[in-house]
């Protein structure tokens, strides 16, 4: 059995726009430079679930968040990262069609990964994995290993496809056969040459 887990941001979705982070900033009256710095610079204790909301917004605006800019701003970060990448979701549903194990395995703080949840493309993955709700990231071994476990497979038996070369090298450090993620079309050939994979 080969499970394939996909990550999230910049394989199943688009990557952030611009635009987006920037209309976040301009709705709490922040620079958007300023605003862009800190959202990366605290987003990894975000995604691990070592800062809540609360403390991870107001880290980024360096002051106190208030409750309705709260609210405001998360709806907007999860509707920041809902813009499928239509070739790779067409992907995946024939993945899933077909019968095929498939996962998915992204650092993404609790909040977010409540919003995405509700999407129908990211609700037909049965088996979904999210660094907020495990207390872990990527790329640290932890994560994998603690996924396969879940899965209930060795990690040979898992094909992890990440954006991030970083990730992908974690994976295979656990074991796992890590496939760098580029476009649908090139995953789709690299997939098919993957033992058990896709075809």
């Amino acid at each position: 059995m080969t499970w394939i887990v996909f990550d999230y941001g910049g394989v199943l979705c688009l990557p952030q726009l611009d635009s987006d982070n920037e209309a976040m900033a301009r709705a709490v009256g922040a620079d958007p430079d300023a605003f862009r710095h800190g959202y990366w610079e605290h987003r990894l204790e975000f995604d691990r679930g070592s800062l809540g909301p609360l403390d991870y917004w107001s880290a980024v605006l360096d002051r106190p968040v208030t409750r309705s800019e709260l609210a405001r701003l998360v709806a907007m970060d999860v509707a920041s990262w809902a813009y499928p990448n239509e070739s790779t979701v067409a992907l995946l549903g024939e993945l899933i069609g077909a019968g095929r194990d498939v996962a998915l395995l992204s650092n993404m703080p609790v909040c977010v990964g409540d919003g995405l949840d509700e999407l129908p493309w990211i609700a037909e993955v049965g088996h979904r994995f999210y660094s907020g709700r495990m207390g872990l990231v990527k790329p640290d071994r932890e994560i994998y290993d603690e996924m396969a476990r879940a899965l209930g497979v060795d990690p040979s038996e898992v094909v992890f496809i990440d954006d991030r070369e970083e990730n992908v090298e974690g994976a295979e450090r656990a074991g796992m056969t890590g496939v760098h993620f580029t476009d649908a079309a090139t995953l789709r050939g690299t997939l098919s040459g993957v033992h058990g994979a896709i075809g």
